[in-house]
């Protein structure tokens, strides 16, 4: 059937207004679009994961609102008490790492959670996720009060929004492997997903397992632990008579099986024990019969070891002349004065070299990385 002019000339109409149409809605939702991405398009920081960002908006909301539309009229608002002005100290961003942690040797994480966690909850937890590891962990949560990091345990019971996880890298058993790295890693990530929390992102492996390697090298070159032998001309020291001189020095038995001569904050300075297989006990003295004693001291676990040293062969001196024994190195050769004044030179020289890398003898880091 033929087209007659006038049904072409309506096609025609209805094309061009279809197309108007479509035009039309292309250009509104061009305009929408752009309204929406002006108004969540924003330069500024957000509050949520920084509280200690000031929430009071009032002079950019000012800004972005046309003068037409503001408010003619003053609003009334009821009177209020006046609220106690907050310390400078309050809502204060936490730290990077807590005072007891040291990232030189430990590996760091910390946990931010926009809701405060109870960290009873967060210490089981933590149990639980990394069980297994070779090295100790260390858990700290941040006061807010106080802005401060307060150490973690079974008892905690209050909440907060940070929470830090520190794992030493290096003690006395060497340093951590890759099996620890991702354990503390994965097991750290796992306790933030369970508890909607967001994890920092932690060292890379090689840098962390590269750090721990050279740390373990260091630590390794001080280890030195000094041991005095004393050992029986004749007869058998009586263990009642071995602790009453002891003890007469100053040095008491702890549970270990040694004795432990104390500064005055009760830390070990040097220790005797027995030479034989035995250890020493409260009940045991009474029957104890040994041929040979030890006096050692830890010098990367002691200030001021030369000193320390000093001290302790004045005791050795004293027991063997009081027990009738011999002062005798570990091959039983005589240990002399002149041994001794190369010794106490040896000691100053490692302590010189852990002050110089940062390290110092018996200090609190010293503690952790040399443990028994």
């Amino acid at each position: 059937m033929a087209i007659s002019e006038l049904q072409l000339g309506l096609i025609g109409a209805g094309v061009a207004a279809v197309v108007g149409v479509l035009a039309y809605n292309k250009w509104q939702e061009r305009k929408a679009q752009k309204h929406h991405e002006k108004a969540f398009r924003s330069e500024h920081r957000d509050v949520l994961f920084e509280p200690s960002l000031s929430i009071d908006r009032s002079d950019e909301i000012a800004d972005t609102v046309p003068d037409d539309e503001l408010p003619r009229e003053p609003i009334s608002a009821p009177a209020a008490e006046p609220r106690p002005t907050p310390s400078a100290e309050a809502g204060r961003k936490a730290p990077e790492v807590p005072a007891d942690v040291d990232e030189r040797v430990d590996c760091v994480l910390r946990i931010e959670s926009i809701e405060p966690l109870v960290a009873s909850r967060v210490w089981q937890a933590q149990q639980v996720e990394l069980d297994g590891l070779s090295k100790p962990v260390g858990w700290f949560a941040f006061d807010e009060n106080s802005n401060k990091w307060i150490s973690l345990d079974r008892s905690s019971a209050e909440a907060h929004h940070w929470f830090c996880s520190a794992m030493q890298m290096v003690d006395r058993r060497g340093p951590i492997n890759d099996s620890d790295f991702t354990r503390f890693v994965d097991g750290v990530q796992r306790l933030a997903d369970q508890f909607m929390a967001i994890p920092a992102s932690p060292l890379a492996r090689a840098e962390a397992l590269g750090r721990a390697e050279e740390l373990d090298r260091f630590c390794a070159s001080v280890d030195v632990q000094i041991g005095i032998n004393l050992v029986s001309r004749g007869a058998a020291f009586a263990g009642t008579k071995l602790r009453g001189l002891v003890e007469a020095q100053g040095m008491v038995l702890r549970g270990d099986g040694l004795f432990h001569s104390e500064d005055d904050e009760g830390n070990s300075l040097f220790v005797l024990g027995n030479l034989e297989p035995k250890l020493l006990t409260a009940d045991g003295m009474r029957e104890l019969q040994t041929h040979g004693l030890t006096l050692i001291v830890d010098v990367p676990r002691v200030a001021q070891g030369a000193q320390v040293f000093d001290r302790m062969m004045l005791v050795a001196r004293q027991l063997a002349d009081a027990l009738d024994a011999d002062l005798v190195d570990d091959n039983r050769s005589p240990f002399g004065p002149d041994a001794a004044k190369v010794i106490r030179g040896q000691i100053q020289h490692f302590q010189a070299q852990m002050n110089e890398y940062g390290l110092p003898a018996g200090s609190a880091l010293a503690m952790r990385l040399f443990a028994a």
